[in-house]
């Protein structure tokens, strides 16, 4: 599955817009602030990295369910909870490409 930010993929046609599809994710695990700033800062970004791949892997579920094979104009928002629970969302059109 082709994924991309930009609205059209160099080099493939879009035959077909199939709709508007989102992934969204989130981490549950407490993210407590320690004495140590760069510790708290490497656990949210490793946080971070696993909650937007999982909210990439259903973005691209909810795109197959459509029978699409690429993802054009992604949007990412990452954003902490007030619980500190980070959470991705990721937004894109779901489309058929000449292959």
């Amino acid at each position: 599955m082709i994924l991309t930010t930009t609205n059209s993929i160099e080099g493939f046609k879009i035959i077909d817009y199939l709709g508007i599809v989102t992934g969204v994710a989130l981490n549950e695990e407490t993210m407590s602030a320690s004495f140590s700033m760069s510790k708290y800062m490497k656990k949210i970004q490793s946080s971070v990295d696993s909650v937007k791949e999982t909210a990439f892997q259903r973005l691209q579920e909810n795109a197959r369910q459509l029978n699409a094979n690429a993802v054009v104009g992604i949007k990412v928002e990452v954003e902490l909870t007030t619980h500190n629970y980070p959470m991705v969302s990721v937004t894109g059109t779901a489309v058929k490409v000449a292959t």
